[in-house]
């Protein structure tokens, strides 16, 4: 088991657009559907899977390209530690005062291990300076206890 770090940064509204953060549903339209919803399910199926938008369930990173994995780790504390670097980092930007304070980005870390451990996903989202917004997360590979059948997207 391994974990993997993900991270988006982006305008609210775009973060917003719940369509392209869902996979398309498992079946396509029936035959003699409307031209425009087999059109609409097509560029979903399309588009989802290389779209950079976090997925609205955190597992569906591992459907995403390799390219968007920021880190791989084998310890749930060094994937743990990256999250936090990165709350670190943007934390200036935090758009909310207490997502600014030390102590809570601390026991963010703590619990992401915990739940890591656990082989739990973790996703936190922060709105930065309007309209921005930054989603954080760390996904539990090989395999993922809520998406098993998912594979790694990093060879």
């Amino acid at each position: 088991m391994h974990h993997h770090g993900y991270l988006w940064t982006g305008p609210k509204p775009r973060f917003d657009e719940e369509a392209l953060r869902r996979p398309p549903h498992a079946e396509p339209p029936a035959a003699g559907s409307r031209p425009e919803l087999v059109q609409r399910y097509r560029e979903m199926a399309a588009g989802f899977p290389i779209s950079d938008l976090p997925p609205l369930e955190t597992a569906y990173w591992l459907v995403k390209p390799g390219s968007l994995v920021r880190g791989t780790w084998g310890e749930p504390k060094e994937a743990a530690v990256w999250l936090g670097e990165r709350m670190v980092e943007y934390m200036a930007r935090f758009g909310i005062e207490e997502d600014r304070q030390l102590a809570r980005i601390s026991s963010l870390v703590d619990s992401t291990a915990l739940r890591l451990d656990s082989g739990g996903d973790v996703s936190l989202g922060f709105y930065l300076e309007r309209p921005s917004y930054l989603s954080l997360a760390v996904v539990t590979c090989s395999p993922n206890r809520s998406r098993p059948g998912l594979t790694c997207p990093v060879r």
